[in-house]
């Protein structure tokens, strides 16, 4: 199940996202050894302040077991005030059909299904989460900042990135910067290729205000 949080339901589910940063913190500082921002074995960024969307996988036992972090381009975004070398020639998009997507984190049990392509079941149904949220908010495309082997990931999940530009050395990773399509064709593939039954996103609000979240 993907739980889906707004700004207005923080307070609501604060120990969700506090058991997302300690999720987040385990897969980025702890696994990928990334250069971020952590404290008190919790990991944030001055992102997590502009009042973001989560969408947080929750496993058969409850746990937070994935989340994705989502940001509309009309404001400020990893891509433009991080990583605009990952534009190349290209300019940040900023429209408000175009949502960014960052901190994308899984860590699953040994023990998690497998669906197509030997990816675990559980990210196809992030992956359809995040799709569902678009078409229920009239989204065209999910921009995002990742690694070269989540863009394997996302190839192999039939989600293809369309790169803006080339990949570039960040850190201790090879990081890309592209597109990702809204469609209802896109997630049929997802759901077939997951084996997913129906929508996974719990209690999608639709008619998301196209600016900040507020």
């Amino acid at each position: 199940m993907i739980q889906l949080i707004t700004p207005g339901l923080y307070s609501e589910f604060a120990g969700e996202l506090k058991e997302m940063h300690g999720l987040r913190y385990r897969v980025f500082k702890e696994r990928l050894d990334w250069e971020v921002q952590t404290g008190g074995e919790m990991e944030t960024d001055t992102f997590d302040d502009l009042k973001p969307v989560y969408l947080l996988l929750k496993g058969s036992d409850w746990r937070i077991r994935g989340c994705v972090r989502l940001l509309p381009t009309t404001g400020p975004t990893m891509l433009r005030d991080t990583f605009p070398a990952l534009l190349g020639e290209a300019v940040a998009p900023a429209s408000p059909d175009i949502w960014e997507s960052s901190r994308f984190a899984l860590d699953l049990p040994p023990s998690t299904p497998k669906a197509a392509g030997g990816l675990a079941q559980a990210t196809y149904e992030l992956f359809a989460g995040m799709i569902e949220f678009g078409l229920a908010n009239n989204l065209t495309r999910i921009v995002t900042v990742t690694d070269t082997r989540m863009e394997r990931i996302l190839r192999l999940a039939t989600w293809p990135l369309s790169r803006i530009g080339k990949p570039q050395p960040v850190g201790k990773t090879e990081a890309v910067a592209g597109f990702l399509e809204i469609s209802h064709a896109s997630l049929l593939r997802i759901r077939w290729r997951g084996r997913l039954n129906g929508p996974v996103l719990w209690r999608p609000i639709l008619g998301l205000p196209h600016g900040p979240c507020g």
